[in-house]
């Protein structure tokens, strides 16, 4: 309860405050290290920064060394002492300020002076199932984009460093980094969260709601194990969801230095990075080597071949092309995709994959990202000739590592603290055969789905896969036009066993591609839930579990044939998670079964529902960017603004 506050208290000042001020300062002492020719050539921008420069403090004498730019993410505030002034919207956010004063610091010990700025981020686990979530997707757009614009706002600086952690910040960092070019770049991840000694993790809590419904848990036990979760103050999540998968994606590309994703936050260790990433972009500047050199084509085949062996987030599918795009670079492809994860064996046992599902801090006290490339080079998985953020190849980076102290102390740590075998968690690919380690991701296509679709094919409950490896589920459509309807249906009882859940309107034009982790979850409550399958033009969280395939393109607002789905039509599902390919297509309606041939057909001659249309709240800014991106490649195309497919477009309309 917020006390009263009277009009007095917000309107006055204490007179002795009002007694000590001043207009004028003696400013600082010194002078400006100015030449005769800095005078003549030098922009005024140039000349008045440095004076702003020696306001803020800084020592003017080294006023001319060189500088360079710490981006982040940086959310909320804290005292000395770590306690809140003001909260963040995450624990991903709240501490990376500290990865900012160590690079700065580390900076300015080697001559250079740090400039430091900051775009927060929100947390798709604080907007499930509100409309927030309509912000999500669109916002890494935005960010990316006033990233950017903060990079190219110093146009002194030599170098960029760039601080992030979560689901939209970190791609947006990434983004901007990408776009740098000439300039050196280095991602700084933020790292993960701990797990609490008894209790559950971050992806388990976030369904004390639902079991709570299914009377599974008490109140109390609800509160307590809620308020323990987030272990430590900072960090992503502890499952392999959108925020590690993008620290894992970072690292592959080459653009952190080995062994820093999935760091645990707030550790002695976690600290040192910053400080080494800062030694790294200033070698970069001696070397002349800029991101050009260490984003290429082969660099992004590389960060698909990790995500396929972690089996990450399907949000990546996103957020690589668009990294991709921002670097000039060719887009991954749903074939370039498919090619990858038939090519390479899944050997990393994580959250929520299995089969016993290591948390991110484990994954990386085993080992991490560069102990999965050393397995995926004896396979000849990897192009280890990629330049990296440390100046060298990646294979001089295995070569360290493989020899390192820091690998052989930090898998024995792992042993010690936990009793986990490290080999249990990063495997061989014999080993992960042996143990049942299959791919992750599938691509079904079908009439339901022309343009293509995603499932984790691992997240199907695993009773369900026949003996020839393949999943197979026909069921009568249940469909809705928006997540809160689906959530009620399943709460109240609706959905029964063998049933399709359709949940359409939630792709870009409906809903800003919407998360929606919360159908997903409170289905996993119903005693028959792995008995019911999910469509949508919606897209997933790292951490959904179950038969549910998301991305359906073209989404029901664009004309998809998912918008024609009625209720009670019959679809049937298969996926191959061997084979790595699916379908989804519709077989039946009210009257009969017939063919997915018969079923195109029948789609093609349906009118779309009479009850599409987008959410009532989706804010005219989501609209905006579900229009810009449509155009410029959709979905699949990584959800980007391609300028000039954007200006072409706007070209056509002007000349009609």
């Amino acid at each position: 309860m917020i006390a009263g506050i009277s009009l007095k208290s917000v309107l006055e000042t204490d007179a002795a405050q009002l007694r000590d001020v001043a207009t004028h300062a003696a400013g600082p002492a010194g002078a400006l290290p100015l030449k005769p020719e800095m005078l003549l050539n030098e922009p005024s921008g140039n000349l008045f920064g440095l004076s702003q420069n020696a306001g803020m403090g800084w020592e003017p004498s080294r006023l001319l060394d060189p500088e360079f730019l710490i981006l982040s993410t940086h959310g909320g505030m804290r005292a000395e002492d770590g306690r809140p002034i003001a909260l963040g919207f995450h624990t991903g956010h709240w501490e990376v300020g500290l990865l900012v004063a160590e690079a700065a610091r580390e900076l300015k010990a080697l001559r250079a002076t740090p400039f430091a700025g900051a775009c927060t981020d929100p947390c798709d686990g604080r907007t499930q199932g509100t409309t927030g979530m309509m912000d999500s997707l669109p916002f890494r757009n935005d960010a990316a984009m006033v990233l950017r614009r903060l990079m190219r706002s110093l146009p002194t600086s030599k170098g960029v460093l760039g601080v992030a952690t979560c689901d939209k910040g970190l791609p947006a960092m990434m983004m901007a980094l990408a776009s740098a070019g000439a300039l050196p770049a280095v991602l700084v991840p933020g790292g993960v969260t701990l797990l609490p000694e008894s209790g559950e993790d971050a992806g388990k809590v976030q369904t004390i709601g639902a079991r709570f419904a299914q009377q599974q848990i008490t109140l109390d036990y609800a509160a307590e194990v809620g308020c323990r979760t987030c272990a430590s103050p900072g960090g992503g999540c502890q499952f392999l969801g959108t925020a590690a998968t993008a620290q894992v994606i970072g690292e592959a590309l080459g653009l952190s230095l080995p062994h820093t994703a999935l760091a645990p936050s707030g550790q002695p260790m976690w600290l040192d990075a910053a400080k080494r990433s800062a030694r790294a972009i200033l070698r970069l500047h001696e070397s002349g080597l800029g991101v050009r050199h260490v984003l290429t084509d082969a660099a992004v085949r590389n960060a698909m071949v990790l995500h396929a062996a972690f089996g990450g987030s399907t949000n990546l599918l996103l957020h690589l092309p668009a990294i991709a795009f921002s670097a000039g670079l060719n887009r991954p492809t749903r074939a370039d995709w498919e090619q990858v994860n038939r090519e390479v064996p899944r050997l990393v046992d994580a959250l929520p994959n299995g089969p016993r599902g290591f948390a991110t801090v484990q994954v990386f006290l085993a080992g991490g990202v560069a102990e999965v490339m050393l397995q995926l080079r004896k396979a000849g998985l990897l192009d280890t000739s990629v330049t990296t953020v440390s100046g060298d190849t990646l294979d001089a980076s295995l070569d360290w590592w493989s020899d390192s102290e820091r690998r052989h102390t930090l898998r024995s740590k792992l042993q010690q603290l936990d009793g986990i075998d490290a080999d249990d968690v990063i495997m061989t690919p014999d080993r992960a055969r042996e143990r049942g380690l299959t791919a992750t991701v599938c691509f079904p296509v079908g009439n339901l789905a022309p343009d293509g679709a995603v499932i984790k094919s691992t997240a199907i409950d695993a009773s369900l896969i026949d003996h020839d490896h393949t999943y197979r589920h026909r069921g009568p459509a249940r469909v809705f036009t928006t997540e809160a309807a689906a959530i009620a249906a399943i709460k109240s009882g609706v959905i029964g066993e063998g049933d399709v859940l359709v949940l359409i309107c939630s792709g870009p034009k409906g809903a800003g591609m919407q998360e929606i982790y919360q159908v997903t979850s409170a289905l996993k409550q119903v005693p028959h839930c792995k008995h019911v399958a999910v469509l949508t033009d919606a897209r997933f969280s790292g951490v959904s579990t179950g038969a549910c395939i998301g991305h359906i393109s073209p989404e029901a607002l664009a004309g998809g044939p998912i918008g024609k789905v009625q209720e009670g039509d019959l679809i049937e599902i298969v996926v191959d998670s061997a084979r790595l390919s699916g379908s989804v297509n519709l077989v039946g309606d009210a009257d009969s079964e017939f063919t997915a041939e018969e079923g195109t057909r029948r789609l093609a001659a349906r009118n779309p529902r009479n009850d599409l249309k987008p959410h009532s709240a989706l804010p005219d800014d989501t609209r905006l960017w579900a229009a810009l991106v449509e155009v410029s490649g959709g979905v699949w195309g990584g959800c980007v603004y391609d300028t000039e497919k954007i200006a072409a477009a706007l070209d056509r309309q002007v000349g009609k």
